[in-house]
């Protein structure tokens, strides 16, 4: 009676381990995620944040400007990691799901580094050493405004001249 309970459970582990496999890529196990949140709200006010996941309660922090809270985690093997962060200063009081590993997979691999502001964070994109791949926050505000495929609120461009170089444009 042991043996053909091993048998099925050998064959779902082998299973899940192969559909895993085609599903990630050549490893199984996720590599660490270095994420990364930075005061960039300017006129020298502190940025006040909390952050946490379904396991992981990170407490909260106050950064300077400029200053940034970093943390590193590996992502669980389901593939639905979620951390989640309220942001506060002055009179403002906001949130945003900082990673959620669907959407920031192929946008940040490894080094998911935010840059937070008054109208919301901007992800670092790889591929041009910008901060430029900007999303609204989750208030309820915005709840309107979602767009199928961005897991967040309508994605915009952060068009600060002191994220671009050169001649570069970046939004409208």
């Amino acid at each position: 009676m042991f043996l053909p309970f091993s048998r099925y459970l050998f064959s779902f582990v082998l299973l899940v381990f192969l559909v895993r496999l085609c599903d990630g890529g050549p490893w199984v196990v996720e590599k660490k995620v270095d994420l990364r949140i930075t005061n960039d709200l300017g006129s020298g006010l502190d940025l006040n944040l909390h952050c946490q996941s379904n396991d992981d309660d990170l407490g909260t922090h106050v950064l300077a400007p400029d200053q940034f809270f970093e943390f590193r985690f590996r992502p669980n093997f389901w593939g639905t990691t979620l951390y989640f962060c309220k942001f506060w200063w002055g009179g403002e009081s906001h949130w945003f799901n900082i990673y959620v590993e669907k959407r920031n997979t192929s946008r940040c691999d490894s080094k998911c580094w935010w840059m937070v502001g008054p109208v919301g964070p901007c992800l670092l994109d790889r591929r041009f050493g910008i901060y430029d791949l900007c999303e609204n926050w989750n208030d309820p505000q915005f709840e309107g405004s979602r767009k199928k495929g961005t897991e967040n609120d309508a994605a915009r461009v952060y068009n600060d001249s002191k994220y671009l170089e050169g001649n570069e444009k970046r939004g409208k």
